[in-house]
């Protein structure tokens, strides 16, 4: 369900680093430079990047300073061979949120990814609860108000990613390329028909609502 970029110039470590962290669930996305990150957190939500430090055209070092200089929080892990304290020291002065050596423990490196995301305030326990209401990742339902609703994949996940960001605007470009996937053949209106879907059935649902946001795409609002 979470998105995590793998940042790295050498193939063989990308290719490594999305196996290892794509057998635990996550959604890996890659580049092979500062640059080409950059570009990918303009297109696609992106909850946690694994960053190498030594890279052409931009190093991990700028691309984490560029980041904290717009003033986003995403969390960052770097990853590198480079092992001197100062090395780390300049890493965690430039903005990373934690840093580990090369060669990598594969279990130490989901770790840190889990605790990172729980830093982060993502639902760790793989559920969501709003007042009374609880929607749970594992059974793909939302449960609340005397019912339980099962509802089809697609949908929850929609409303899931929606609800783990309350208010945070998301492009039905972000969202088909989050819940469908990039090679799917399905159009971005499918995305309207589901967000119509969700809302009928939790109309008079007060505890929270999915809103338009005109020419952008839907954010979802948290009532209490």
């Amino acid at each position: 369900m979470f998105k995590i970029l793998v940042v790295d110039d050498d193939k063989n470590t990308r290719l490594l680093l999305e196996t290892v962290i794509s057998k635990d669930g996550y959604t890996v996305k890659t580049a092979e430079d500062g640059i080409k990150a950059l570009e990918m957190l303009e297109k696609e939500h992106i909850d946690l990047v694994v960053l190498d430090i030594m890279m052409p055209n931009m190093d991990g070092y700028e691309f984490t300073k560029t980041v904290r200089e717009a003033d986003n929080d995403l969390p960052i892990l770097m990853v590198s061979a480079k092992q001197l304290p100062q090395d780390k020291k300049k890493g965690f002065i430039v903005g990373t949120d934690d840093y580990i050596t090369k060669p990598i423990d594969e279990e130490e490196t989901l770790l840190r990814i889990k605790a990172l995301l729980r830093r982060a305030k993502i639902a760790s326990d793989r559920k969501i609860e709003i007042g009374e209401i609880v929607i749970d990742l594992d059974s793909l339902t939302v449960s609340g108000h005397g019912q339980v609703i099962e509802l089809p994949q697609k949908e929850f996940l929609l409303l899931y990613k929606l609800l783990s960001y309350p208010g945070k605007i998301f492009t039905r470009i972000q969202l088909m390329d989050e819940i469908w996937g990039n090679d799917t053949d399905t159009g971005w209106e499918t995305v309207t028909v589901h967000i119509a879907r969700l809302r009928k059935k939790f109309e008079g649902w007060n505890e929270f609502e999915i809103e338009s946001v005109r020419g952008l795409g839907y954010k979802a609002v948290k009532k209490i």
